[in-house]
């Protein structure tokens, strides 16, 4: 048994070396194959061949453009050595072996640009040259840089900043009262003619734009009203409130014909979708509820939120809903999914208003102090609104990007939604017989052309604002001053 395994490894091991000595042998027929020249009796022409190539490639690289001095620079080198006696040149015969066959070999280096060819520069910063293509840089003076995108390590232009657009100022218009609580909601219907205001007297009452007079007053809610909407397309007014109700109105005969049910608690907000039958509702109980508007049926939950919804936007484009909520988030919803697709967690407290922009894909949102612009789809950060230091109550722009944001101390900003640059800022005046503490902007919304601005405010009236006809850029002069430039979309 010894001796035939014996006899197997020596057959084994046979085998290897054939093997090895195959493979030997093809290596070295490839490589006789591949440096067959440096094999030949010519092989030092060779050598030197490529060594001059690898040379001239260097210099071309390093020195091609700093083979002549400026023109400048030369008359002034050539009148400063004018006066001092040119020493005769000096050779020296012992030189290095090496030295002597570096030096032929620069010497047979002929360069591209005599040949007519074109050297590629590994140069981190492109300089143009212009009809002066055979002058050496800088011949007359530093040139400028191309705006070409490159990798060059060269400082970028500072960010120029916005200027913002000049807009006239505001100025009160009319006051109307009539409620007999604070004014938390107001909706303009899309035909401009009259506008719906809900309080905390528990009614709505619809008021004629042109003139600020009483048309109509809707009672059936038996707490605050918070929300109001009125469909651009059914003749139908919505309406939630602190009672958890959601009732659809119906404007022909001006009574309830349907009741949505499902919210555990108050109800805060609502919104109609633009195109779809959709009505979408939130509140205390921390979620937001998508409704089929005939059917009356709850289609999702929308529950990601930690705190109440406060504010509620629906648009066309995905994401389809935006809700805002005092745990200082808010939140994109796919409506089809019925699912959260980002969360904005930049507020550092309770968001309290939103703003959808009529014709760019933005938004607004407001907390304490603070308002931000974001971007459409994704929600990207853009800007912050700074310096309007309150409680943000609500948030309205219009189509001549001008935004407004109402303080619940009664302060009100209007705003610049291109640059965030406020233009104008100024304190609401509480009605004779109210408290101070009641000098405050609940509700806000401009109506369907932009050049009303309507507010419901605590000392339980509605300011309709509109701007002044008589100012100019002249007269209202815009006092802005750039600061540190901020990279803007």
């Amino acid at each position: 048994m010894s001796v035939a395994v014996a006899v197997n490894e020596t057959v084994n091991e046979s085998f290897d070396v054939d093997h090895l000595k195959s493979l030997v042998k093809q290596n070295a027929k490839r490589s006789r194959a591949l440096f067959a020249e440096s094999q030949t009796k010519d092989a030092p022409e060779v050598t030197e061949l490529a060594d001059r190539v690898g040379i001239a490639a260097r210099i071309r690289s390093e020195y091609d453009d700093v083979r002549e001095l400026p023109p400048a620079l030369a008359a002034k080198q050539a009148n400063a050595a004018g006066p001092r006696k040119k020493k005769p040149k000096t050779t020296t015969d012992d030189k290095d072996a090496s030295d002597a066959r570096t030096t032929k070999l620069i010497e047979g280096v002929v360069s591209k640009d005599q040949n007519g060819g074109s050297s590629s520069s590994t140069a981190l910063t492109v300089r143009g040259r212009g009809a002066t293509e055979n002058l050496p840089p800088n011949a007359n003076g530093p040139t400028a840089q191309r705006n070409l995108p490159s990798s060059s390590l060269v400082r970028k232009q500072a960010v120029m900043q916005i200027k913002p657009e000049w807009h006239a100022p505001w100025k009160l218009m009319r006051v109307i009262s009539g409620h007999l609580g604070w004014v938390r909601s107001l909706a303009v219907e899309p035909e401009n003619k009259w506008f719906a205001s809900g309080a905390g007297d528990r009614t709505i009452k619809i008021w004629d734009l042109a003139t600020g007079s009483l048309r109509l007053t809707l009672t059936g809610h038996i707490s605050t009203v918070r929300g109001l909407a009125v469909s651009p397309r059914h003749p139908y007014l919505f309406s939630c409130g602190e009672d958890k109700m959601v009732k659809c109105w119906d404007l022909e005969t001006n009574k309830v014909i349907r009741h949505y049910h499902g919210h555990l608690s108050g109800v805060y907000t609502l919104s109609l979708h633009p195109t779809l039958d959709v009505l979408v509702t939130g509140g205390r109980d921390g979620v937001a509820r998508v409704w089929d508007m005939r059917t009356r049926s709850n289609i999702h939950v929308l529950s990601g939120h930690k705190g109440t919804v406060s504010d509620v936007k629906c648009q066309e484009a995905d994401p389809q809903v935006i809700t805002s909520s005092l745990d200082s988030t808010v939140r994109l919803w796919d409506l089809a999914a019925g699912k959260s697709m980002g969360v904005l967690t930049h507020h550092k407290k309770g968001v309290r208003a939103l703003t959808t922009h009529p014709k760019e894909f933005t938004f607004a949102s407001g907390s304490t102090g603070s308002i931000k612009q974001w971007k459409l789809p994704e929600g990207a950060f853009m800007q912050n609104f700074e310096g309007h230091n309150a409680i943000i109550n609500t948030l309205s722009v219009n189509e001549d990007n001008v935004l407004f944001s109402g303080g619940d101390n009664g302060s009100m900003s209007f705003w610049d939604w291109k640059s965030g640059y406020r233009y104008q800022a100024l304190d609401t005046t509480a009605q004779p017989g109210s408290l101070d503490a009641e000098a405050g902007i609940m509700s806000s919304t401009f109506d369907r052309t932009g050049l009303r601005l309507i507010c419901g405010e605590a000392d339980k009236t509605i300011k309709v604002w509109k701007q002044d006809e008589n100012a100019t850029p002249e007269t209202h002069p815009l006092e802005w001053k750039p600061t540190l430039g901020r990279q803007k979309f």
